[in-house]
């Protein structure tokens, strides 16, 4: 069995929005983490009956490509699995979209946003959201406002 390997150019969750990933790639990645371990085309095609084989084959084999699955070669076939859980993938989408928000013309209108929307849903969070940016005043040596 040859060790699991991931595509060189690395997981880009969050590339733009949900439009990165066709309907059949989330289904697959849905799938995948939805099982225990690595999983061959043979292993998923019973979840996937809508869908030729080669399909699912090609699917697996694009995911790998743009960095989201890992696999190992066992015999002939491909075992594939995520290389981040659904709460790590979603985590760097979330990152990735601040980055490029902060970094346009006005970062001070996204966190406005940010801070009318938290607390229009949840206050607690609001609350857990001025916490954390007491936590990271702290750790940078400010004084509590």
């Amino acid at each position: 069995m040859e060790r699991t390997t991931t595509a060189s150019n690395g997981p880009v969750p969050g590339r733009s929005d949900r439009g990165w990933l066709g309907p059949l790639e989330w289904r697959v990645l849905e799938a995948l983490w939805a099982r225990a371990g690595a999983a061959s085309v043979r292993d998923l095609t019973p979840a996937f009956s809508d869908i030729a084989y080669t399909t699912l084959m090609t699917t697996l084999e694009r995911l790998y490509r743009k960095g989201l699955l890992g696999r190992r070669k066992d015999g002939r076939a491909f075992y594939y699995e995520p290389v981040m859980s659904r709460a790590q993938f979603h985590a760097a989408r979330a990152a990735r979209a601040f980055r490029t928000a902060l970094a346009g013309a006005a970062p001070n209108l996204l966190l406005s946003y940010l801070v009318e929307e938290v607390s229009q849903r949840d206050r607690a969070l609001l609350d857990e959201l001025a916490a954390l940016v007491e936590a990271r005043r702290a750790e940078h040596g400010e004084e509590p406002s």
